[in-house]
């Protein structure tokens, strides 16, 4: 707040504080402890309560009998007392089933399915793929972007990045859509060279595949995966590059002990936002694969709260794939040796 206010003065100090707390409470904060405190709790079973209300009514009709034909007084005035807390209790659940109350614990998370639980497994896996393949396929982009100079950088990331994805991701997904359809840019080509058979169903299936999500996925976020590397690779003494190559290093081993331990930073923060936008990836996989090639965990997530109107078994899934995208993102901390204050850089 000190070091604020002497640079901008104390009411636009005052007024940047206050719109990154509200910034923080707004985006992160209240979000994230609806959906926690939603995963924690669930309402009792409707049918078990309406089981229990049968049975105390079947037994104050057996109860009314017994005291239809009692003869002794007490024991009249017994059955009477019993018949009396009966419909109390049962008065008692028809209330609770019509406001049914809340249980709090951690059974929505454990009540995951073994397919669920697959899927779950298989998503982070694929996320893994698409981070890494991202990596291979980015890294030497960044690398030409970020040592490019001149006009010449201007007119590689103009036309290589920036241009194509002014088009809306959904218009991006659908012409890979469109690409790799069964009847498709690439099985027609294919169909005219001979290769395959169209009109006999005879095309290859790339939509039921995993690699067609792949394709789509690191197409749509490279974005995410170049900028950080090139704004850390731009920061790279290029004389250390010349004098390495002075000392008779191949060009592997400049990039190994010279280019990538500087481009940490920018290749975690890479790692990160690819990895996330994966694994939450809802659209590409619902678009690519139209069903054929299995679930996302994501899709999962979307059937609890908007078909199975389940929210405390989504909000549950929600939060446990959002706990494994944190514990990603320490790792990939541990894994460049970089802390917070070196990817704000």
């Amino acid at each position: 707040m000190g070091s604020l206010a002497r640079a901008y003065g104390r009411p636009l100090a005052a007024l940047i504080i206050g719109i990154t707390v509200l910034w923080i409470l707004a985006l992160i904060v209240v979000p994230l402890g609806a959906m926690v405190e939603q995963s924690l709790w669930w309402k009792e079973s409707a049918g078990e309560t309406s089981l229990t209300i049968d049975r105390l009514y079947n037994d104050i009709a057996t109860l009314q009998l017994d005291r239809d034909s009692a003869t002794d007084t007490e024991k009249q005035a017994a059955l009477d007392a019993e018949i009396v807390a009966k419909q109390a209790q049962a008065t008692e659940l028809e209330a609770s089933e019509k406001n049914p109350r809340k249980i709090y614990g951690l059974a929505n998370f454990t009540r995951m399915s073994e397919l669920h639980i697959y899927i779950f497994v298989r998503t982070i896996f694929y996320a893994l793929l698409v981070t890494l393949l991202a990596l291979v396929v980015c890294y030497p982009l960044a690398y030409a972007v970020a040592l490019a100079s001149g006009p010449r950088k201007t007119v590689v990331l103009t036309v290589a990045l920036i241009v194509p994805y002014a088009i809306n991701e959904l218009l991006r997904v659908y012409a890979w859509l469109m690409i790799l359809d069964y009847r498709g840019v690439i099985n027609g080509v294919l169909g005219w060279l001979g290769v395959v058979d169209l009109d006999n169903r005879g095309w290859i299936p790339f939509l039921e595949n995993p690699s067609a999500v792949f394709v789509a996925m690191i197409y749509t976020y490279v974005l995410f995966m170049v900028f950080p590397m090139v704004n850390t690779l731009e920061t790279l003494d290029r004389n250390q590059i010349e004098a390495a190559r002075d000392l008779g290093a191949t060009s592997w081993r400049i990039h190994r002990r010279v280019i990538i331990p500087h481009a940490k930073p920018g290749i975690a923060v890479g790692c990160i936002m690819t990895f996330m936008l994966s694994a939450g990836s809802y659209s590409v996989p619902q678009i690519m694969t139209r069903g054929q090639g299995g679930d996302w965990f994501s899709q999962l997530v979307y059937r609890q709260f908007y078909e199975s109107n389940n929210w405390n078994m989504g909000s549950a899934y929600a939060v446990s794939l959002l706990v494994v995208c944190t514990l990603f993102i320490l790792l990939m901390m541990r894994l460049f040796g970089v802390g917070l204050r070196d990817i704000a850089k």
